[in-house]
């Protein structure tokens, strides 16, 4: 028997990465796991992995209730919410794209909030209820280039604050779990992110030289980018706990990089992302020193 026998999970954003290793992390364990993806062919490659599909865009409210209702409808509760969707904006702050941050927001705060919302009801009337919502290192720090992503990531620290001191007399426990950097497609795509101004913007070189940085970060070793099944066995064991602890850093660039930056004044800090993220062209190709967070 696992020590999720009887347990009904839902996990957004399960088709890949940190998502897919939850889910079946915690079906391993004996959980009902409800693995959601906004996708077709998300679906069909849970499906494959043998967990209950389920068609959920977290940012859509009606494919949200809907998906909450058919979990309650089956299941009577869910008892475990994993918040996993979200996704990273690269760009510097004056070349966002306003309609993009909307977006991001949208996925990786509205909609994890929301998400809370609608699974609250049922796990107050049980009296027990595990919220576990996937942020980053980098809502402990921000750096160049990823201010819209940074905070997202900021908003998920005040809102599981907030929740864990709301819910917790009736039972329900809210975690934030702090990954550092994963290796994931994310590199890619964040990159993919950064809108083209072309050669004339003043951030041409800061750009190259961010989404040169951020490739050899993921896709080489070192700069301490961890696996998802790293994160999804946090995950598993704040969802077995019998009582959690509020944060679980992942990995220990998650601890070195939160640390330095509590340790550092601005100007200092300041002085360090720049010269791992330079404006000025760099002519020599090597990578910087050292890298920076990032789920």
């Amino acid at each position: 028997m696992g020590t999720l026998d009887g347990k009904v999970a839902l996990v957004t954003g399960a088709s890949s990465g940190i998502g897919r290793a939850t889910a079946l992390a915690l079906a391993a364990e004996g959980a009902v796991v409800y693995a959601s993806a906004r996708r077709q062919e998300g679906l069909a490659a849970v499906g494959a992995e043998g967990l209950r599909g389920l068609r959920l865009d977290v940012t859509d409210e009606g494919s949200m209730v809907e998906a909450v209702r058919r979990v309650e409808a089956e299941h009577g509760s869910v008892d475990v919410l994993v918040n996993n969707a979200g996704y990273g904006l690269n760009g510097p702050a004056e070349e966002l794209g306003m309609d993009d941050v909307r977006r991001e927001f949208e996925t990786n705060v509205f909609g994890l909030l929301r998400m809370g919302q609608l699974v609250l009801p049922g796990m107050r009337g049980r009296g027990y209820g595990r919220i576990v919502n996937v942020g980053s290192v980098g809502g402990t720090f921000v750096a160049p280039g990823a201010g819209a992503y940074h905070a997202s990531k900021y908003a998920v620290e005040a809102l599981s604050d907030a929740m864990r001191m709301e819910v917790g007399a009736f039972g329900v426990d809210v975690v934030l779990v702090q990954p550092t950097g994963v290796r994931t497609p994310f590199a890619t795509k964040i990159n993919a992110t950064m809108r083209d101004t072309g050669p004339g913007s003043p951030y041409a070189a800061f750009k190259e030289n961010m989404a040169r940085t951020t490739e050899r970060m993921f896709s080489g070793g070192g700069y301490g980018i961890i696996e998802a099944g790293d994160v999804a066995r946090v995950i598993l064991r704040a969802v077995e706990a019998d009582r959690p602890r509020t944060r679980y850093k992942v990995g220990t660039s998650a601890h070195v990089y939160s640390w330095i930056r509590r340790l550092l004044p601005d100007r200092a800090w300041d002085a360090v992302m720049a010269r791992q993220f330079p404006v000025v062209p760099v002519t020599n190709k090597a990578a910087p020193s050292a890298g920076t967070f990032a789920r």
